[in-house]
Parts: C-alpha cells; sequence; structure tokens
C-alpha cells in the first residue's frame, strides 16, 4: 500500500471550490453586518434579531426536512447542550448588532478576530485537547494584539469594544459546544436547534420591543435575511467540500471585506494601532490554524500506519 498522503487532484479542486465558497460567504456576513448597522439606528435590536430568526428558522426546517425527517432531526443526544448552544448565539448576535450601532463595523471584526485565540485556550480544560507551546505562543501574541486593538486605561477605550470582547467569548463558546455535540448529533439537529432555539428566545422577547417599520426598514429586514440564508448556504457548502482545519485561515476575509465596505459606506477608516493588533491576532490565527493543519495530518498518518503496518 502506497504511503503517499497528497491529496489527489480532485481533492484539491474540490478544497479550492470549498475556499471560494468560504470567501464568497465571508463578503456575505460582512454585508449583512453592513445592513444590520444601518437597521440599528431605527429597529430595535430584538425585534431585528426576531425577523431574521423567523426567516433562518423556516430555512433550517426546509433544509433539514430536504436531508431526513424533521423528527429525527430534533432527536439529539445532547438536548440540554443544544438548548444551551442557542441561546448563547442568539444573545452573541444581540450583543453583536448592540455593538455596531456604536464601534465600526472592522473596528468591531478587529476585535472579534480573537475567538479562534478563545477556542484554542478553553478547548484545553473542555475538551481535555492538547495545545503544543508554539500555539500557546500564538495565543499569547495574538491577546497581546487585542489588547492593542482595545487600548484599556488609554483615552480612547470605548467599554463597548469591551461587550465585543464578550462577543468573542460567547461566540468561542458556541463553537466548543458545536464541536462536542457534533460527535453525535447530525448536523441537521444543530442546524434545526440554532434556528428553533433563536426563534423562540426573540419570540418570548419580540413584543416588549416591537414598533411600527417603515417600508425601506422592512426591505432592509428582507435584505438581511435572504443574505444570511445564502451566506449559511455557501458556509455549509464550503465544509462540504474541503476540511475545516484547512477553510479555517480564510475565515478571516471577513475583516478585509469590513474594512472595504466600512470604508466605502460608512467612511472607517481603523488607526494604526487597531491595524497593529489586528494583524497579531489574524497572524496568529492563521499559524495556530496552520499548526492544528499540521497535528491532525501527524495523527492521521499515525493512525494509517497503525492499521496498516508495512510489511517485514
Amino acid at each position: 500500500m502506497s504511503n503517499d498522503n497528497r491529496p489527489s487532484e480532485q481533492q484539491q479542486d474540490q478544497a479550492v471550490k470549498g475556499i471560494i465558497a468560504l470567501i464568497l460567504a465571508t463578503l456575505l456576513f460582512a454585508a449583512q453586518d453592513a445592513i444590520t448597522k444601518h437597521l440599528t439606528d431605527t429597529v430595535p435590536v430584538v425585534q431585528l434579531m426576531f425577523v431574521r430568526y423567523f426567516f433562518f428558522a423556516l430555512f433550517a426546517l426546509i433544509y433539514a426536512s430536504s436531508r431526513t425527517r424533521i423528527r429525527v432531526a430534533l432527536r439529539s443526544q445532547w438536548p440540554k447542550l443544544q438548548l444551551l448552544r442557542g441561546l448563547l448565539i442568539a444573545a452573541e448576535m444581540g450583543l453583536f448588532a448592540y455593538c455596531l450601532h456604536f464601534l465600526g463595523i472592522a473596528e468591531m471584526h478587529a476585535i472579534f478576530a480573537c475567538f479562534p485565540l478563545i477556542i484554542t485556550v478553553l478547548s484545553v480544560p473542555l475538551l481535555g485537547e492538547q495545545v503544543g507551546w508554539r500555539r500557546w505562543l500564538a495565543v499569547s501574541f495574538g491577546f497581546i494584539g487585542t489588547l492593542i486593538i482595545v487600548q484599556p486605561g488609554s483615552g480612547v477605550f470605548s467599554p463597548f469594544a469591551l461587550i465585543a470582547v464578550a462577543c468573542a467569548f460567547m461566540f468561542a463558546l458556541y463553537n466548543l459546544i458545536t464541536r462536542k455535540v457534533s460527535r453525535q448529533d447530525s448536523f441537521e439537529t444543530s442546524l434545526l436547534y440554532f434556528g428553533l432555539v433563536g426563534f423562540g428566545a426573540t419570540s418570548l422577547l419580540a413584543p416588549f420591543f416591537w414598533q411600527t417599520l417603515s417600508g425601506a426598514d422592512m426591505l432592509w429586514l428582507l435584505a438581511i435575511s435572504i443574505i444570511s440564508i445564502f451566506s449559511h448556504l455557501l458556509l455549509i457548502k464550503s465544509l462540504e467540500l474541503a476540511p475545516a482545519v484547512i477553510l479555517q485561515p480564510f475565515n478571516y476575509f471577513i475583516l478585509l471585506w469590513a474594512m472595504i465596505i466600512g470604508f466605502s459606506f460608512y467612511g472607517e477608516v481603523l488607526e494604526t494601532t487597531t491595524l497593529t493588533g489586528a494583524t497579531l491576532v489574524v497572524g496568529s490565527g492563521v499559524y495556530i490554524a496552520r499548526r492544528e493543519y499540521i497535528v491532525a495530518r501527524a495523527e492521521r498518518r499515525r493512525l494509517r500506519k497503525a492499521m496498516y503496518p508495512p510489511e517485514t
């Protein structure tokens, strides 16, 4: 049996398509945030979230029913964790939208980019994963970059920057819980809980914040809901075409799109300190993703050798 572990041309082609799909998804996510920032001037965040979750829950039901029966998809081996996961991401999305009203799109994403570093740190106590010294060093540099962006104790410090860090922490927890439940629950199950739990939570709060919307706001809400669905479809497709460990570095394209859209529509220009910090954060995240890929590849080789020992 050949020990050549290099990917085939077909696998490489699939990976490239997956990367392109992910980059397009990040563009739509950035556009979605730009619309969210616009809407928070006139629409309560809870009402905005309710409308988005209404359409996303419909999408989740249609997608899950196309793959399996809804009753089957709703069966979870981790129902409490799925509920916690759904509430956590709903709260994170709400806080993220709230922060966008006060911070620039690019500034928000520059801070939020630290979430892969938090995942690396929390994966040790929560999932029992091992992290080598190189990744710990990268995490340290990444957090230094986050401190440079947030600038605690300085005259330009904004308390909303801390809320953005809290959003990154919540999103990291959400990702870790997703990683845990996906060991036994199907993708359709996790998608349904994402949509239905968020819709249920916002349904309870929406009546207290509801207000009459203008025709323009209704069109923007419809647009953001459609963009959200297509961005998630692209994200799903990218994960079908390429392994997550290969895709991870390309998630940072959202910061590039955020900078372009923020400058084009809101006149946002990142300060030198923010750009410096963001470079450290993104560089650390890309290095960690690269190390995780190397570790995963080495583990695959070890298992392959154990299953198919060389002939003596």
